[in-house]
Order: structure tokens, then sequence, then C-alpha cells
């Protein structure tokens, strides 16, 4: 294993820090109401019902937003209303009451916010693969400043969602990949670079796909390094070379930007993991048994002894207050080591398995990359 990376102060600060409605006020005001309103109930037969009403709904939100404080899922307005627009017409109609348009991207509009000259430009386009299973799903391509007008060719992340119930949205949202690209530009931290935000829901966003190709069912795998690479690169001025292509996700993503990844060594240079995984979870029930095909999507298994055809470089990232991801991810980078690649792991004081996390490690991820892009 080799020595971490460094990332900016003020990057990290930034990618770290809450969001408006990450505030724990919100939740305890919530609960406040709750609890004054259960008072009242107590003491008014008259309001008693509608009191009793009032507290139970101000409880469940004391629920769900201190849930949110911890998770940090949804940081501003924006976030809400991307996530409302998931419900069709009436979540979207709601959304437009709460969207602030701040803190993340609009692909509407077309543009990325915060804007100015350091801002990636927000692109995107559906892509269906009916011969592995695979509906149209939309893709979302951050472009570097200045893409617009150069002629110049660009190396390529890719970013995968966590599972269950992701989104391609999730790191221009929770992740919010555009506000660290942003200021990682400032500071020239990083060379320019695409960012790709790919969907593996299938379509099913509630499934708990890994990102594998299941019998029966959606190849995911082979979607992702068979279509979505070629896609890519054919409407965008990419480096077509696997030094200058890395492979990263969060969580099920890491887990499936991992098992991609070592299966597809001439495709992807560089591996980015944020709170990994090394095995399968319930999916490999969808294997109904075949003990070698759930042995060969299962890298705590394949990977000792594991012959590379080319040799890749692995960033790991966890939070300090989740002892899982922290041993999962020393014992990966050791057992890397051990075949011959470069691992790093990164320990983010203070976090635990959740995506505020997930974005605080993002500025470490596509600082690596671009560390092994550079040297590519």
């Amino acid at each position: 294993m080799t020595t971490d990376v460094v990332v900016p102060a003020d990057v990290a600060r930034y990618c770290r820090a809450a969001g408006p409605l990450e505030s724990p006020l919100i939740w305890l005001g919530f609960a406040a109401a709750a609890l004054v309103l259960a008072g009242l109930a107590v003491r008014s037969r008259r309001a008693r019902r509608r009191a009793v009403i009032a507290a139970v709904c101000c409880a469940l939100l004391a629920g769900l937003t201190g849930l949110n404080t911890y998770v940090g899922y949804i940081r501003t307005g924006h976030d809400l209303a991307v996530l409302l627009d998931r419900g069709g017409a009436p979540g979207r109609a709601l959304g437009r009451l709460f969207d602030d348009g701040g803190g993340s991207s609009s692909a509407a509009a077309g543009r990325a916010v915060p804007a100015g000259q350091s801002a990636p430009l927000l692109d995107s386009f559906d892509l269906a693969d009916p011969a592995d299973g695979i509906p149209s799903g939309r893709t979302y391509v951050l472009l570097p400043p200045g893409y617009a007008s150069s002629e110049r060719s660009y190396p390529v992340v890719y970013l995968v969602h966590g599972y269950p119930f992701g989104s391609a949205q999730d790191w221009l949202t929770a992740g919010d990949a555009p506000g660290a690209l942003d200021r990682l530009y400032r500071d020239a931290a990083i060379p320019p670079m695409i960012v790709v935000s790919v969907d593996l829901t299938a379509g099913q966003p509630e499934r708990d796909w890994e990102g594998l190709d299941v019998p029966g069912g959606p190849r995911l795998e082979t979607y992702l390094a068979g279509v979505v690479v070629p896609a890519v690169d054919s409407r965008y001025r990419t480096i077509r070379d696997r030094a200058d292509r890395a492979l990263g996700g969060m969580s099920g993503g890491a887990f499936a930007a991992l098992n991609t990844g070592l299966h597809h060594t001439g495709e992807f240079g560089v591996l980015l993991l944020t709170l990994p995984y090394d095995t399968p979870g319930d999916i490999r029930a969808e294997f109904h048994g075949d003990r070698a095909a759930i042995e060969r999507n299962t890298p705590r298994d394949y990977l000792p002894g594991m012959v590379f055809p080319d040799p890749v470089a692995v960033f790991l990232a966890a939070g300090s207050h989740d002892g899982g991801d922290l041993d999962r991810a020393r014992h990966l980078a050791g057992q890397l080591a051990a075949d011959g690649q470069r691992a790093v792991v990164h320990v983010e004081p203070g976090l635990s398995h959740t995506w505020r996390t997930a974005r605080a490690t993002l500025p470490y991820l596509l600082v690596f990359a671009g560390d092994n892009f550079r040297a590519g």
C-alpha cells in the first residue's frame, strides 16, 4: 500500500460541509413540535384528534429528517426536487415548490450550478441495450471547463450509484460531483477530465443488482464495459485508452466497480472505491447455487493470487466510524498489493457508511485518478 493522496484544504472542507436540509435543527424542530402537540392532545379534548394526527406527522418528519441528517442524501431544495421528480408528474409539481436551483446541476437547463469559469458543464443522453436486458436509462456527463472551445481529448471517470434505490442522479445531488469538480479545477488539483454517472438500475431501482450479469436477467457488467464506454467514446472527445479511464462507485456501486474493473482490466486502469464491498449481497440467490459463477463474481475469493493482464491502481475510502468498511478496504488493499498492484486506503474521520462519506471522499478519488492519468 502507498500513501494517501493530498486534497486542497478548502476542497475537503467544502465536500464535508452539510447542506441546509441536513441541519439537525430541522429534525429537532419537528421533534419539539411533536412533543408540544402531544401535550396539547392530553390537555384538550376538543383538539385531541387533530393534535394527535399533527403530532404523529411531526414525529414521522422528525424521523425522516433525522435520518437524512445522518445519511446526507438530500442536501438542498434542488436535491429534494430531483428526488420528488422520480415520482412522476405529481412529484415533479411538488418539487418545484422546493427547488432552490442550488448546489448541484440542472439537466433541463443543460448547465452546471455553481456557474463560473471552473464549473463543469452537464450533458446527458439516454442509452438502452435490449440485447442485454437493459431498458433506456439516462447517463449524465460532466464535461470539463473549456470543453466546447477545445479540440483536445480527455480522460474519463465513470461513477456508479449505490444499491438499492440508487440513481444516476445521485452523484450529481447527494455526491455533489459538480461542486467537487468546480473547486478542484479552481485549485488546479486535477487535470481536466470527463466524469460520467452511469445508470445501472436496469429500470428497477428497487433491485440490488450489484452491477452483475444476472442469469436470466439484465447483464449490467456487459452493458457498462461493452455498451456505455463505447457510447461515451463515440459522443465525446475521450482518450480511448485504459490508462486514462477510471471506474468507481459507492457502496453497492463500489462492488460493481471493483468486480467489473477486475474483469475488464483492458478497459479500466484505475478503480475508485468508496464504502467498498468485496462480496455480492442477496443477488447471489439469482445464481441458483452455481458456485463457480458466484466465485467468479466474488472478488474476495478470486483476487488472492489473481494474475493481472494489465496493471491497475486502486483507491479505497471508508469512514472511520464504520469498522466493516475499514476492514474491507484494508483487506482489499492488502490483497491487491500482494498481487503487485498499487493500492491506497483513505480514512475519512468521524463518518460512516453514508452518502456524507461518499461526498467527502469524492475529491480524493478524483485527485487519485488525475495523478494516475498524469502518470499514464
